[in-house]
């Protein structure tokens, strides 16, 4: 019975180093994203894959590893492509869209952190 507990105390040690190890060099790894940085996806059609684009960002946004503005750039969305990049900006916040032909005006007018 012993044996049994030692192995696994043994088993968990190992489990816990080996996640540190993960989450400490995923950091190293990771984009920052900081002062005068800001993620730009184009987005063109349908606006396919576009969601799992943005599930993304979020994803390292919302684990800390990200800190910038999302900023989706219609480069010739048709209408179900709009209505698709116009949910995902309702539904998420910090998440932007704007036109090619718009996009250094919307960048100059982000905030400076």
């Amino acid at each position: 019975m012993r044996a049994i507990l030692e192995v696994l105390l043994s088993l968990l040690a190992v489990f816990g180093l080996l996640s540190l190890g993960w989450l400490a060099f995923g950091r190293l790894l990771s984009p920052a994203g900081g002062e005068g940085c800001c993620v730009v996806i184009p987005t063109r059609g349908r606006g396919d894959g576009l969601e799992q684009a943005v599930t993304g960002m979020l994803w390292l946004r919302g684990g800390g590893l990200m800190n910038a503005p999302i900023l989706l750039v219609d480069c010739g969305l048709n209408d179900e492509g709009r209505a698709v990049a116009a949910a995902l900006c309702l539904r998420e916040p910090g998440l932007g869209l704007c036109h090619i032909s718009e996009l250094s005006v919307y960048i100059k007018q982000l905030p400076e952190e």
